[in-house]
């Protein structure tokens, strides 16, 4: 990795790539996340290339990795994507900013149909870093894997509505290395995470990310794959062997034009209840 560091500024275009969205790539996508939609027959996966911001991580992360976070994920989908087509990326910075003691780099990635030029995905991605001289306070193994309590928060979801069907997934070293590898990282083998200050695996937070996807995709379809958004925090680290379940539940509906967008509330818990992601998405129907 060769990392340039500053100057992170905005607007700093940060790279692209080309790629076939193939069928060998979409069935290792649906292996890798154990999401075997019917709808993969005639469409990829809309976050098939949900880590792409990260080929360009030495153009826009800041110098200190020690301890960064992915904080929050939006996504937009404009167009179904057809098995077969040619797509290319472009990555670019586009906000920077301070909060709660950490530094933020806002990269937005965008993936457009090489035929027609026409825009498929957008996603924008929060990467958090400790300020360079602030130290990350050392946690036992055990203290560093409990989960973060929930007290003093406000209740999310607010209000109850209709449930989406939820997805649970196992998230074994196995499946970190097909959503993270093939190199050594701190997603994919202990002792790289260890050297950036974590005890154990740390799950990638896009990972978190598709669970919430597939369940709008499993109720909306279409309807998600071409008009969907996303938009969501990551609340909580996710280590390696655990499992997790991803919801989801019907807020309110509002006409669009001739259709309407239905609005959800979308979360993702351990098995003890904690949140690891919480926001809100929205689809057509």
């Amino acid at each position: 990795m060769n990392l340039k560091g500053e100057p992170a500024f905005v607007g700093r275009y940060c790279g692209g790539n080309e790629y076939a969205m193939d069928r060998a790539t979409v069935d290792f996508y649906s292996d890798a996340l154990d999401d075997h939609s019917a709808l993969y027959q005639r469409f990829a996966p809309p976050l098939l290339h949900h880590s792409e911001c990260y080929k360009f991580v030495g153009e826009w992360y800041l110098k200190n990795l020690f301890g960064n976070l992915h904080a929050r994920q939006d996504w937009e989908f404009f167009e179904p994507i057809q098995v077969g087509a040619r797509v290319r990326t472009r990555s670019t910075i586009i906000e920077r900013y301070h909060k709660r003691g950490r530094d933020y780099v806002v990269n937005e990635t965008e993936l457009r149909d090489c035929a027609s030029d026409h825009l498929l995905v957008r996603g924008r991605t929060h990467q958090s870093f400790l300020p360079p001289g602030t130290a990350l306070r050392k946690k036992s193994g055990d203290e560093a894997q409990r989960s973060k309590p929930a007290s003093g928060r406000p209740p999310f979801p607010a209000t109850r509505g209709t449930a989406l069907e939820a997805v649970t997934k196992t998230i074994d070293q196995r499946r970190c290395w097909m959503f993270s590898g093939p190199g050594r990282n701190y997603h994919t083998d202990q002792g790289e995470a260890i050297k950036l200050g974590f005890p154990n695996i740390v799950v990638q937070g896009m990972m978190t990310t598709c669970f919430a996807a597939e369940v709008m995709q499993n109720t909306f379809a279409e309807g998600f794959l071409g008009g969907g958004r996303m938009s969501l925090k990551l609340t909580d680290v996710v280590w390696v062997d655990e499992t997790l379940r991803a919801c989801g539940q019907i807020r309110e509906r509002q006409p669009e034009g001739t259709r309407s967008r239905v609005y959800c509330d979308l979360w993702v818990e351990k098995l003890s209840g904690a949140r690891v992601l919480i926001g809100e998405a929205s689809a057509l129907e």
